[in-house]
């Protein structure tokens, strides 16, 4: 129990760091249409948000079970549909997430650090 503790610890200590490298990417951006046409920022983005998507799925079951306040399913779901419909992937919806529910979300996981 103890080594997952410390693996789960781990996984969200790198998932808030991939959080911070969106917000990085994204932080010089007024809008989504900005967002789009910095193909740069645009690509580095979608990858970090695949990369937290794979993290969720190697958080144990039992820490998402205790945390299930956070929709895990739906962040693993949205990296799927990143890595696998590329080409349908809406900026404007990603850039509301980004603006709405990543803040959010990184403060829920920063609580499970203290």
């Amino acid at each position: 129990m103890q080594f997952m503790l410390e693996r789960d610890r781990a996984i969200i200590q790198m998932m808030l760091e991939t959080i911070e490298k969106i917000f990085l990417f994204t932080s010089d951006l007024k809008d989504h249409i900005a967002f789009e046409k910095d193909v740069e920022s645009f690509d580095a983005t979608i990858m970090n948000f695949i990369v937290l998507g794979e993290a969720v799925g190697k958080l144990s079951a039992e820490f998402k079970e205790k945390q299930s306040h956070i929709d895990w399913r739906r962040i693993y779901a949205f990296r799927n549909v990143l890595a696998h419909d590329y080409f349908g992937i809406y900026p404007a919806e990603v850039w509301e997430i980004i603006l709405k529910n990543l803040p959010k979300f990184k403060n829920d996981l920063e609580v499970f650090l203290k």
